[in-house]
């Protein structure tokens, strides 16, 4: 089993994933990609993990595509380079799709360098989180692409607005982590030693929520991005409220609330 991606409970309920290429910067080669594929894949289908924390081994979360390789030359030599290409692509930019759509949040502990896809995976996360003086950048664009790569051209706009977004996609210039908290990319900056311990505490918030709630709430959010209209999202909201109002979870919730003590969810 790869050890590209290190998966950890330091608390029940919660998942951190650990990228884990601390010699190459986390870098994203096929043997990282599939096995975080593969992991995520097992977190969506497991209803005791209620949040994931993702972030990096080493000094990095992650620099980007690992540009001295990918390991794949298989899919080269059995496709052809340019459809070969276009299928290393679409799995790199899938892992945006199912952090994305992943039914657990995801909190960013973004504890070092992100570029490029490094940069993207913390744009899919749905909670941003970063250790004093990280950097962040594009990257595409400097190595030589077009800086509209791995969904980042969706997600940055509406995280921190299209002018900014824009400039930074077109200069792929380097910014540090108190910058990208003004612009709002990041909720949370704090000491590296921090980190984890912040991002651990941020999901003992959400799991003072019934599971249901957060889940539907998660999709929601990010779909009211895509929608025309303010009618649109309120009847989407309509029915998000009714399922969780009929869920066993929900009374839970609210005898907690009033009890002042600790939920017992079923997840029900």
């Amino acid at each position: 089993m790869s050890t590209t991606v290190e998966v950890t409970e330091p608390v029940a309920g919660v998942r951190v994933l650990r990228l884990n290429r601390p010699d190459r910067m986390n870098t994203l080669n096929a043997e990282l990609v599939d096995t975080l594929h593969a992991r995520l894949a097992e977190i969506a289908r497991d209803r005791d993990c209620r949040v994931v924390v993702l972030t990096g081994a080493g000094r990095a979360f992650c620099a980007g595509l690992d540009l001295e390789g990918y390991g794949d030359p298989e899919r080269i030599e059995t496709m052809g380079f340019t459809l070969g290409t276009l299928d290393r692509q679409r799995l790199i930019a899938g892992l945006v799709e199912r952090l994305h759509t992943l039914p657990q949040p995801v909190i960013a502990a973004v504890n070092g360098p992100a570029a490029g896809g490094g940069l993207a995976l913390v744009c899919a996360s749905d909670i941003r989180i970063a250790a004093t003086g990280t950097a962040f950048a594009v990257g595409f664009i400097r190595a030589g692409y077009s800086a509209c790569d791995i969904g980042l051209s969706w997600l940055l706009p509406r995280i921190v607005g299209a002018g900014p977004a824009h400039e930074l996609m077109l200069t792929g210039r380097r910014f540090d982590a108190e910058e990208a908290h003004r612009m709002q990319l990041l909720t949370q900056v704090v000491p590296e030693p921090e980190l984890l311990a912040t991002a651990l505490a941020k999901a003992g918030e959400i799991l003072r929520n019934p599971p249901a709630s957060v889940e539907l709430t998660k999709q929601g959010m990010w779909l009211a991005l895509e929608m025309p209209s303010l009618r649109a999202a309120i009847e989407l909201e309509n029915r998000q409220q009714v399922l969780t109002a009929l869920t066993e979870d929900q009374p839970e919730a609210m005898r907690a609330f009033l009890d002042k003590r600790d939920p017992d969810y079923r997840y029900r």
